[in-house]
């Protein structure tokens, strides 16, 4: 991997090429990252790029007169997090990841990871927490057909039967049932770059991308070619 950043989802809308085709988009706010950490074979046993995205504010802890703690920016980076982005030289960062560049040993502490890495056309892979739906029926959670409405039925959106009788005596592992659904990492594959703000640092995926509004969305080059 040569190529990935950390961005959050701004929404959906819709652009037209240079054929006058109409083409739904997600925008993405992609950077910039800054770099927190180089890993290497001799210290950490591999190499890597670790990153932060979005400032945060430190937590700040003062004692009284009588020697209360008085905390400031109780959801604030901590004091261990604050001396590690402090030893690269970075604010506080809300999002720290990981990438396993091809090229880590070319990075330095404190550099910083922009959308203009990735060019018009390429293709990419996103990754983010899907949306939650809470608690949902096999109808809606599974597809699975309903019964019918009216002419006396009552069976309506029930899922149907869990199985046969006497033999296995048992429902199978992996039946679709009513349960939680969302909220699951997602990965979608091989998207398009269908335009790159280098200024704002704004990528224009074609289609959607996981996850609601504001979500983490972590952007690679794609493993299909």
């Amino acid at each position: 991997m040569k190529k990935a950043i950390l961005a959050t989802k701004v929404g959906m809308t819709q652009i037209f090429d240079a054929d006058g085709t109409l083409v739904p988009v997600t925008v993405l706010q992609a950077g910039p990252c800054a770099v927190t950490q180089i890993k290497t074979v001799e210290n950490d046993g591999y190499n890597a790029v670790q990153v932060g995205f979005i400032d945060k504010k430190f937590k700040i802890v003062n004692k009284d007169a009588n020697g209360k703690k008085e905390i400031r920016n109780r959801h604030g980076v901590n004091k261990a997090e604050k001396g590690h982005l402090e030893k690269a030289g970075v604010s506080g960062k809300r999002f720290l990841r990981e990438f396993k560049f091809e090229n880590s040993a070319d990075y330095k502490l404190a550099d910083e990871i922009k959308a203009d890495i990735f060019a018009q056309g390429d293709k990419v892979d996103a990754t983010a927490i899907s949306k939650g739906k809470g608690f949902q029926g096999a109808i809606k959670r599974h597809g699975q057909h309903r019964g019918p409405m009216t002419h006396g039925s009552k069976f309506h959106r029930h899922q149907g039967s869990n199985g046969a009788c006497s033999s296995p005596s048992r429902v199978f592992k992996g039946k679709g049932m009513p349960g939680h659904m969302g909220a699951v990492k997602v990965t979608v594959q091989n998207l398009e770059v269908v335009r790159v703000d280098a200024e704002n640092n704004l990528l224009l995926i074609k289609g959607s991308v996981p996850g609601p509004k504001k979500s983490l969305v972590t952007i690679k080059e794609t493993v299909k070619s």
